[in-house]
């Protein structure tokens, strides 16, 4: 695959003098391509106007982009009706939305709720408010010495009829892909409805929700090339019809009465008040970019990088890596430096213009787990290349002789 990394604008600068932009924090967010920019540019500049109310010109031309982003997306991901795509402001608020509504209608005291221990908060959170208020029960399908999940206690645990499996498509600490496909198909055959993080997933690898059979699935644009502030749910039709609006206001409604309302149709029975229409032209043109790459050709430059990091950081004495072997995981590598604290590791990489993430990456369980306070991570993207990876070794050499333990 050819070095994409010109078409990212924000990388053509230096910082601290003359440091170029190695920028290894795509888990965190993504960059965006001029592409992207320029369509949210182009939005305000010749089509700005609210969706869905007018029959002028400008508001026309907003909703038929508006919706043909829904289409785009929704063929990315293998949805078969766009219909079925709700736009959110992020993965958080997509599970949160589930939560509210399914979760609330559905779920009863004494149900039980089967979560993985390598969860980000946003798959964790609205799991235990929903279960202090309704005296839902909680386990954690575990983890082991190999950084993949336990499938022989995940089907001891389906034995006990969970009603929900929330699972995360890739961890983005550890990096593991988990096999959801497959976890999906025993959850249901135990009766569970089945909602997974798609947050890290699909930025980076072919994701096709009808192949997968998931009931919900989540994701975020701003991890794949797309704007912040907005994401999307996939759902399965007989679910979301049957599930309650999450919030009021105008375009959820079919009609409102001084008694009461009806709601509108799939699926802006889930969009209440103006959405993000900036956000979403953006991200359809994430889309276009990313599907004009091909996702199997970035998953495969990503499978690269995973080969030659893993082995370039596994040379490094005193650095201790976290998660899979690279043909399980994807381009995030979590690590400590014996000695070092991530925090510090961080700074200091980033006086050579690498940047990484340090702490916990909102999976305080996972750490706990590990007893580690925090740990450094270094995620990748089509941007990247071998030779950033080579700078982030060179950097942590740095790191450790500031320290005196090189």
């Amino acid at each position: 695959m050819k070095n994409y990394r010109d078409d990212f604008p924000i990388l053509d600068q230096t910082i601290h003098g003359d440091k170029s932009i190695i920028y290894l924090d795509s888990a965190a967010t993504s960059q965006k391509p001029k592409k992207v920019i320029d369509s949210i540019s182009e939005y305000y500049e010749q089509s700005n106007a609210n969706v869905h109310r007018g029959i002028h010109t400008l508001a026309e031309k907003a909703t038929a982009d508006y919706e043909s982003t829904r289409e785009r997306i929704a063929k990315f991901i293998g949805a078969a009706d766009p219909r079925t795509l709700i736009f959110t402001r992020n993965t958080t608020e997509s599970i949160n939305l589930v939560a509210k509504t399914w979760g609330h209608a559905n779920l009863e005291a004494g149900d039980l709720i089967l979560i993985s221990e390598m969860e980000h908060h946003s798959n964790l959170v609205p799991w235990y408010v929903l279960a202090e208020e309704k005296n839902l029960r909680i386990k954690f399908i575990p983890f082991g010495d190999d950084w993949k999940l336990d499938q022989n206690t995940f089907h001891q645990m389906l034995k006990e009829e969970p009603k929900l499996l929330a699972l995360t498509h890739m961890s983005n600490v550890l990096g593991t892909i988990n096999p959801v496909k497959q976890m999906i198909a025993d959850a249901r055959k135990a009766g569970a409805v089945t909602l997974i993080d798609g947050a890290q997933s699909v930025p980076h690898l072919p994701v096709n929700v009808t192949d997968l059979d998931a009931d919900f699935y989540a994701f975020s644009a701003h991890k794949m090339c797309g704007p912040t502030g907005i994401g999307a749910l996939y759902g399965k039709r007989t679910l979301l019809e049957s599930m309650p609006p999450f919030l009021g206001g105008g375009d959820m409604i079919r009609k409102v009465t001084y008694s009461g309302f009806t709601t509108n149709e799939l699926p802006y029975k889930f969009e209440a008040g103006t959405p993000s229409i900036a956000q979403a032209i953006g991200f359809g043109a994430a889309v276009d970019y990313l599907s004009e790459i091909g996702m199997d050709a970035v998953f495969a430059h990503e499978q690269k990088l995973s080969n030659y990091a893993f082995e370039a950081l596994s040379d490094v004495n005193g650095l201790t890596l976290l998660g899979p072997a690279p043909s399980e995981r994807g381009a995030v590598f979590s690590f400590t430096l014996q000695g070092i604290h991530p925090h510090d590791v961080a700074q200091i990489l980033d006086q050579d213009g690498i940047a990484v993430r340090a702490g916990h990456h909102c999976a305080m369980p996972l750490h706990e787990k590990l007893h580690l306070p925090a740990t450094t991570r270094a995620s990748m993207y089509l941007y990247n290349s071998e030779k950033d990876i080579d700078l982030l070794v060179e950097g942590i050499h740095r790191v450790k002789k500031v320290f005196g333990e090189a």
